[in-house]
């Protein structure tokens, strides 16, 4: 894994504007830290996509899987992803922080099954030309890390998709957009307004049957079942620290919420 992330150094280095340090810099060292941290740990492990290759060098999708207690092959498995567009921080490190997190708490998540892609833009990030990747097609990907997170999900399995992303909307609030067939566990919601407070919430709900032309809903028909997926645009007017904790915070009451009610299920 060092190798990896001295990889993202040297390179994220060279883009470094002269005497001022590169924004992609952080993420290099958050990246490194939680290398570090899953060669400690009992339930997270650092499994990068990959290699791609772009003008003859090759690369990785970083990828950390959370296989904790009370945990099997036969668990709901999620996936949760950030940094469609490497142009903005914000969401890939408040991702790298909930994982860290989760290091640490490992009970959190116990019986689930869950992998974490903090970086998809992981050339725009690099090469300093992102095209912004969150409204691209996964059926038929424009990026070769999107060929990569499209065969992972399509071998996975994944009961639901988890976007971190940022808002189009200029205000304060906080938009949850929900899409795709299994909205609801055992008769209630995913998500609900508790699990966003205190902060104000705005819901975008698509029809269950309408089609999704981006992201991995868009592989509906390669998939084996119809999965859920979960948008959580955090308004662009924040500070990376505001994003840092309303990621931690609902993420952590989603898998709660999750969590806990596919337990009360499979006790009915």
């Amino acid at each position: 894994m060092s190798r990896i992330s001295s990889r993202f150094e040297t390179v994220t280095r060279a883009l470094a504007p002269s005497g001022l340090p590169s924004p992609s810099l952080e993420f290099n060292e958050r990246l490194t830290a939680l290398y570090a941290l899953s060669q400690r740990s009992q339930y997270i492990f650092a499994s990068p996509l990959g290699p791609f290759y772009r003008e003859a060098r090759h690369y990785h999708v970083p990828r950390f899987v959370y296989f904790g207690p009370h945990t099997s092959e036969e668990s709901l498995s999620l996936a949760f992803y950030a940094g469609f567009d490497a142009r903005d921080l914000r969401g890939i490190l408040s991702l790298l922080h909930f994982v860290e997190r989760l290091a640490l708490q490992p009970e959190l998540a116990r019986g689930l099954n869950l992998s974490f892609f903090p970086l998809v833009d992981v050339t725009g990030l690099i090469h300093g030309d992102s095209a912004g990747l969150s409204g691209a097609s996964w059926n038929h990907p424009p990026a070769p890390e999107l060929d990569l997170l499209s065969k992972d999900a399509r071998g996975r399995g994944y009961y639901g998709f988890v976007r971190i992303e940022a808002s189009n909307a200029d205000d304060d609030v906080v938009t949850i957009r929900l899409r795709g067939h299994a909205l609801e566990v055992v008769g209630v919601e995913i998500i609900s307004s508790e699990d966003v407070e205190p902060w104000e919430v705005r819901w975008v709900t698509e029809p269950a049957e309408a089609v999704v032309e981006d992201g991995p809903l868009s592989l509906a028909d390669d998939l084996p079942f119809a999965p859920f997926e979960l948008t959580l645009q955090l308004p662009s007017s924040w500070p990376a620290e505001m994003h840092r904790e309303a990621t931690s915070s609902i993420l952590r009451r989603f898998i709660l919420r999750y969590r806990g009610f596919h337990a009360y299920g499979q006790h009915l």
